[in-house]
């Protein structure tokens, strides 16, 4: 995919302080619409939520101010973004994202704010989602809307996985940020409420959500497809597939345990991803349309 350099007056970037290990909790749900960001139809219909009490919480979110954190040692963005080809890669990405899905929030009249890219090596500290090791490869906090890589993980996801290419690379950012859309949208929280509620679906939910980060990155490759270069489609497929929890599963030698899923089998991935990417249009990303019938 040809993207363009990255342009650090329209990211924000940092350097992750180091931890141990930990884990993290997921991303969000929710759906954006072209015509106006659909706010509460996930949680009015699948959830019981009232409209009234949800677009007050939204409110608050909107309001809510950022924290921001200094960057260690006096490390530019610049530099950051510099340090080896996949942060390069990672921040042209951020850049992109940026573009394609900040316009769509600003045409609703909503407010946006840009997550945070954090480049961390071994482990991290979060502000808000714990600490987290490498070993849990890239991941989102809704607590300070940061996206946080160890960029080895590219290494790994080829060699292990054998998920190769830039595209793949690029696949993993856009799913990560389609999170982020997830947060911004307010619905986030009340999917984790719902789990929360009902712990005999927690696994169907975020298996919905982390289908439609899916199908979110496939949206932005679809909206930007006079970058596509022969074979992107083919390396995009080829990684949804890899990291599909039945492949990993089998390959883990374990019993394919679908109860156990927590992003969906590689199908699934694949089609979402698919369905992003073909139609352009996050509208079709309602990955929780059965769950109202």
């Amino acid at each position: 995919m040809r993207l363009n350099r990255f342009d650090t007056s329209r990211i924000r970037v940092r350097q992750g302080n180091g931890s141990g290990g930990g884990r993290f909790p997921g991303g969000g749900g929710g759906k954006v619409g072209c015509g106006g960001i659909v706010l509460v139809l996930i949680a009015v219909f699948v959830f019981g939520a009232a409209p009234a009490d949800m677009l007050g919480q939204m409110e608050g979110m909107q309001g809510a101010p950022t924290q921001q954190q200094q960057m260690p040692g006096g490390m530019s963005e610049e530099q950051l973004c510099t340090q080896n080809a996949y942060a390069t890669e990672a921040c042209n990405a951020l850049t992109s994202l940026n573009d394609t899905w900040e316009p769509l929030f600003a045409k609703a009249g909503i407010r946006y704010e840009q997550p945070v890219l954090n480049f961390y090596s071994g482990g991290v500290n979060t502000q808000g989602c714990g600490s987290a090791s490498s070993a849990a490869g890239p991941f989102y906090c809704p607590a300070d809307q940061g996206i946080y890589i160890d960029t080895a993980f590219y290494d790994q996801m080829a060699r292990q996985l054998g998920a190769r290419g830039d595209f793949a690379r690029y696949y993993v950012m856009a799913h990560e940020y389609g999170h982020h859309i997830q947060n911004m949208t307010g619905l986030a929280t009340q999917v984790r409420s719902a789990q929360q509620q009902n712990p005999s679906a927690a696994n169907q939910l975020q298996v919905r959500m982390e289908l439609q980060a899916d199908c979110y990155a496939g949206v932005w490759a679809g909206r930007n497809r006079n970058l596509i270069e022969p074979g992107d489609f083919e390396e995009g497929m080829n990684a949804a597939s890899a990291i599909g929890d039945d492949t990993l599963q089998r390959n883990a030698g374990q019993r394919i345990n679908p109860e156990g899923f927590t992003h969906g089998s590689s199908a699934e991935r694949m089609r979402w991803l698919r369905i992003g990417m073909e139609t352009a249009d996050e509208d079709k990303c309602d990955t929780f349309a059965d769950l109202r019938r």
